[in-house]
């Protein structure tokens, strides 16, 4: 099972030491939000002209404000400028952000993101599209000569995991138990893709420390992360796993005991695991220090 490392910062060069030190560690991938800091794709395209051999992931894009034609040229062009280390994650975001932020209604998301890779997929490959759907439509062509870099759907529902497998190449989780990845998230999105002929990858984030005080962990991951539990499709699977809160979900502890949840999770599904390093910057270095002898 592969591990990646998920971290953000509010400049390029706080960005570039965090990836910088994960290559230099040895992992695989290492992503990033689209939230309310830098624009994700931007800066791994300034960052990945100085840190090579990482690929580089957006842990998710919404859709709702870019127009998959918009997404596809500017994938693309951030694919070209890193030599096709690009890993494209997208999403829906949440009904009190695309409403309430942006002003966009957040009507029927399923068929919205449904619509958005019938245009994204076709364009990031192919560079045409002609599709008039009921939520998005897009007709044209773009000339971005690069590989067309793999998209993963956030996914944690049964629609949207039928809709990944069948129409993308896989979906990055968070918030989501090894209990709910074993019974719903892994079976769902593979069968989907198995009857669309494609194959599939299940990437499970999730907040990780290595520490020697798991409660005092679990009591900064309950702060750091509390929004999440807020959240309503976030709030599903910690119920499905009968978790209180985001502080159940994160992985504390010993290197060798992180290392057998990791395993747990590869058991149910997981193809690669994407460690949310939480915790001060000792903590933070130590972690992903000790996450690196699982490699």
């Amino acid at each position: 099972m592969d591990i990646g490392i998920f971290g953000s910062a509010t400049t390029i060069d706080g960005l570039r030491t965090q990836i910088e030190s994960a290559a230099k560690a040895g992992f695989g991938t290492f992503w990033t939000p689209q939230i309310f800091d830098m624009d994700a794709l931007t800066a791994l395209a300034v960052i990945s002209q100085s840190v090579p051999d990482i690929r580089l992931g957006t842990a998710v894009v919404p859709t709702y404000p870019r127009h998959p034609m918009m997404l596809a040229q500017q994938a693309l062009t951030v694919n070209q400028a890193c030599g096709g280390r690009l890993d494209l994650g997208i999403g829906l975001s949440h009904q009190p952000v695309v409403e309430g932020m942006w002003g966009i209604p957040f009507e029927r998301p399923v068929r919205h993101m449904s619509d958005y890779l019938e245009i994204l997929m076709p364009l990031l490959t192919d560079g045409n599209v002609s599709f008039g759907g009921e939520m998005v439509t897009g007709r044209g062509a773009i000339n971005v000569p690069a590989e067309a870099p793999p998209v993963y759907v956030a996914a944690l529902g049964p629609q949207m995991l039928k809709l990944a497998g069948k129409k993308a190449d896989g979906t990055l989780t968070w918030m989501t138990g090894r209990t709910t990845i074993k019974e719903l998230t892994s079976p769902t999105i593979r069968a989907a893709a198995e009857a669309a002929g494609r194959s599939t990858t299940v990437l499970a984030g999730v907040p990780v420390m290595v520490t020697s005080d798991p409660a005092a962990a679990r009591e900064r991951a309950a702060k750091d992360f509390e929004i999440y539990g807020q959240l309503p499709s976030y709030r599903a699977m910690l119920d499905r796993e009968g978790y209180d809160g985001p502080e159940d979900i994160a992985v504390v502890g010993s290197i060798d005991e992180i290392g057998s949840h990791f395993e747990e999770f590869a058991d149910a599904g997981v193809d690669q695991m994407v460690a949310s390093v939480f915790g001060n910057q000792e903590e933070v270095a130590a972690t992903v220090e000790g996450l690196a002898t699982l490699l």
